[in-house]
């Protein structure tokens, strides 16, 4: 058996745990720069409000309904997810950590400890609830097709208490009826109207469907596994880590720029401070990366802008995986350089590590090659290849000890005149807006709640 548990609506509960005035109250979160919605209260979305809804359009109905807007914290979600894998962790045999408010948990066999699933999952719900505040569904099933579909329901009706447990095949049945086949999950946009036309309209019509159709038109084995799941017949399994984390197969950080930019210099400290957030998740996570991708994108709502809007370049690192940011910064500087179009307005920039894996391992060695050439300057020569760990090591320990961007290399801080001002601080011009950005509440000692 399957559970999987979804914090709801994740960014807003969040807000809400340290200002629970807003409790009852619309409230919605917007995305990098303040541009668009990306979590919203139940109230919020009574009133119609979407996600995505870009923030300008809205403007006017927030202010007369008087719906809170936070800006995006980022800091603050990111601490929060981890309280809450972490008593998962505790609670169940083994968890996957699907998203940042999602996890699956193992719940094989635990009948015999706690009685009923339903039981088990309202206690860890309850649990989850009342030591982290964060409010949340679990949806409890034999495949996780079939729990990530119950926790589907058991969001959208009350009368269920936050759970549901598919324990018997007249329970799955009539699940399957109460969720269209657009939201199944797996079945996107494409899929969903390929369906429609073909008379699939419910996730029941869809676990009627042969094998034999569902391999031609849903994907080959993919489609397959997805009706069997649906079936009750289990096809993927848990990805578990120990700690209540897992580790990621690539890592990206980006961003929409507070401003456009147009000059190499101030485009070059966005992805630099963007690769040098990005290589301190991937030694966090103690890994290296194999490639790089760096990308660029113009403004595609702008009247005056010509496709492409984005454009990007992607290199396999030729001294080998490395996670010093010195290093790969040498190579996104190079992979910018080729992208770069003078004279060209800049809206977004962003960066991605691939392959990763571990420090020593994996690294090809060529049969055939000739012995290379002694380099000139070993120092450097070696610099390159293995990169300088007790640097990133130290510099990590500092950032982690004073604060984020405490030390920065020398390309991500803002020359002389180029920054601005936001609030009391020196924003950098590539930083977004985020004019209603709540504290840090347990990640900064200066924004710890004072109780009198």
């Amino acid at each position: 058996m399957y559970g999987l548990l979804d914090c709801n609506n994740f960014y807003v509960s969040c807000e809400r745990v340290f200002q629970p005035r807003y409790e009852g109250r619309p409230v919605v979160v917007l995305s990098n720069n303040d541009g668009n919605i990306i979590s919203r209260s139940a109230e919020a979305k009574a009133l119609g409000l979407r996600m995505g809804d870009p923030y300008f359009q809205v403007k006017e109905l927030l202010h007369q309904h008087d719906v809170a807007v936070f800006s995006s914290n980022y800091a603050l979600y990111g601490d929060m997810s981890r309280r809450v894998m972490w008593y998962l962790g505790q609670t169940a045999p083994a968890v996957e950590v699907y998203s940042i408010d999602e996890a699956f948990l193992d719940l094989a066999g635990l009948e015999k400890y706690h009685g009923s699933l339903d039981t088990f999952a309202r206690k860890i719900r309850a649990g989850v609830k009342s030591r982290t505040g964060i409010p949340t569904c679990v949806g409890v099933a034999p495949t996780k097709t079939l729990a990530k579909l119950a926790n589907r329901i058991a969001k959208k009706n009350p009368d269920l208490g936050g759970v549901l447990y598919l324990d018997n095949a007249e329970r799955r049945a009539w699940a399957l009826t109460q969720v269209e086949v657009g939201d199944v999950w797996g079945i996107g946009r494409q899929y969903a109207a390929k369906l429609a036309a073909a008379g699939v309209g419910t996730a029941a019509d869809l676990a009627r469907v042969p094998d034999a159709w569902a391999r031609k038109h849903l994907g080959g084995v993919v489609g397959a596994r997805l009706v069997q799941e649906l079936q009750g017949r289990p096809c993927a399994g848990l990805h578990p880590s120990e700690d209540g984390t897992l580790s990621r197969q690539s890592l990206s950080c980006s961003r929409t720029f507070g401003r456009p930019l147009s000059a190499f210099s101030d485009v070059l400290g966005a992805v630099s401070a963007f690769l040098s957030r990005a290589a301190e998740k991937l030694r966090a996570q103690g890994d290296t990366a194999h490639v790089l991708t760096v990308y660029i994108s113009k403004n595609r709502f702008a009247t005056n802008v010509q496709p492409p809007f984005s454009r990007s370049a992607t290199l396999t690192l030729p001294i080998g995986p490395t996670a010093d940011t010195t290093v790969l910064l040498s190579y996104a500087r190079a992979l910018l350089n080729r992208l770069w179009e003078p004279g060209t307005v800049y809206h977004k920039a962003g960066v991605v590590l691939d392959g990763l894996e571990p420090p020593g391992v994996g690294q090809q060695l060529t049969l055939f090659a000739p012995t290379p050439p002694e380099p000139e300057n070993k120092r450097e020569e070696k610099t390159a290849a293995t990169g300088r760990p007790a640097l990133m090591a130290s510099l990590d320990a500092l950032n982690s000890r004073f604060g984020k961007g405490t030390v920065r290399l020398a390309a991500a801080v803002p020359a002389p005149g180029r920054g601005g001002v936001v609030g009391k601080a020196h924003a950098a011009p590539w930083e977004g807006k985020a004019q209603w950005r709540s504290p840090a509440f347990t990640t900064r000692l200066e924004d710890l709640l004072i109780v009198q």
